[in-house]
């Protein structure tokens, strides 16, 4: 390894420690404000119920398993063959590199180097590590709808939360509109990406290859084809399955607690925090926005301070810090498994 590769590497891994350990101060100063009420929720941790909690811990798995059976369902649109398990064990350790560096950017493109990796095409590739964000959205965005319907009956909704929601829907529809006026304006937009790829190519003093380009896309209108003909069922179910776990795990948390709460209290609580931590995308995982929002409703819905802080608190550690530390042990699997075989298979 020469010396100038030893060093970007180097430059790579301090870069990498330097934003977890960004996050996890960033953690501690979210949190430590909380302590005083964790300290006034011991007894409600003392008495919570091991069996709930154990079923809390099965519905996230469950949910991780719908996050990967949705990936699964989109390789599939290519015929290879991905199972659940290593579609989730993908997941998993994306979400974690996306969060270490380079955000929804560098997840997507960890989801691509390993999605192709197993065998399919680049297109199919491509639509795997970008669609499945966009399926979770139009999810969420349900389940919100839903529970905004609570909150301004309740009249427990902020302007600024009114406002985040309002963004996330707008760019939520733009990015539907644009991908059906690309569908429907092929020429269009293989004319804008040859001018937009000739620029960046001579940017970079590299030549520029329209062929490559016009393969790229002709693969990707022949799978977004086969995703209009039937191929969204699989990839909707996922979504569909992913969210519904993620919110019984919460639900679970309550019971646990010892305070059951209503479907409409449960959606009204749960939704609108997760969308507005996507809208706050340059705070890693929505840290603190989520966690802050989510009290603050279930406070203003009758829940207990006490019981929100700690089932709030118990939820992220399930969703989110536990996937996130098993997710960075995975990227080293991955990482091991795609050398190894790119060793068996050099043509690669």
């Amino acid at each position: 390894m020469s010396a100038s590769s030893s060093s970007r590497t180097n430059f790579h891994l301090t870069g990498r420690y330097l934003v977890i350990l960004i996050v996890l101060g960033l953690a501690v100063h979210i949190y430590l404000p909380m302590i005083p009420t964790l300290e006034r929720s011991l007894q409600v941790v003392k008495q919570m119920a091991i069996w709930a909690l154990a079923l809390a811990f099965i519905a996230q798995t469950l949910s991780y398993l719908g996050a990967g059976y949705l990936l699964r369902s989109i390789v599939h649109l290519s015929a290879s063959v991905l199972t659940i398990f290593r579609a989730t064990l993908i997941v998993l350790a994306a979400y974690s590199l996306g969060m270490a560096a380079g955000g929804m950017v560098g997840a997507a493109a960890a989801t691509y180097r390993w999605i192709q990796k197993e065998g399919t095409s680049s297109e199919v590739a491509s639509i795997a590590s970008t669609i499945p964000g966009f399926f979770n959205s139009i999810v969420l965005v349900l389940v919100s709808s839903a529970g905004m319907i609570h909150l301004l009956a309740a009249h427990e909704l902020s302007d600024i939360q009114v406002i985040g929601f309002a963004l996330l829907l707008l760019s939520l529809i733009t990015a539907t509109f644009i991908m059906v006026w690309g569908y429907r304006h092929r020429l269009a937009v293989l004319q804008l990406s040859h001018r937009l790829g000739a620029r960046w190519t001579g940017v970079r003093q590299r030549p520029y290859d329209p062929a490559k380009t016009d393969k790229w896309f002709a693969g990707l209108f022949d799978a977004w084809e086969l995703m209009i003909e039937g191929g969204w069922r699989g990839p909707a179910l996922g979504a569909g399955l992913n969210v519904f776990f993620d919110m019984l795990t919460l639900y679970f948390l309550f019971i646990a607690a010892g305070h059951p709460v209503s479907p409409g209290v449960l959606l009204a609580g749960y939704g609108l925090p997760l969308l507005l931590g996507r809208v706050a995308f340059f705070i890693p995982g929505g840290l603190g926005v989520v966690e802050g929002t989510m009290v603050a409703l279930y406070d203003g819905l009758g829940v207990p301070d006490s019981i929100s802080v700690v089932v709030v608190l118990a939820y992220r550690l399930l969703s989110f810090w536990l996937p996130l530390m098993i997710g960075f042990l995975l990227i080293g699997y991955l990482e091991k498994n795609t050398l190894q075989d790119y060793h068996d298979d050099p043509a690669t």
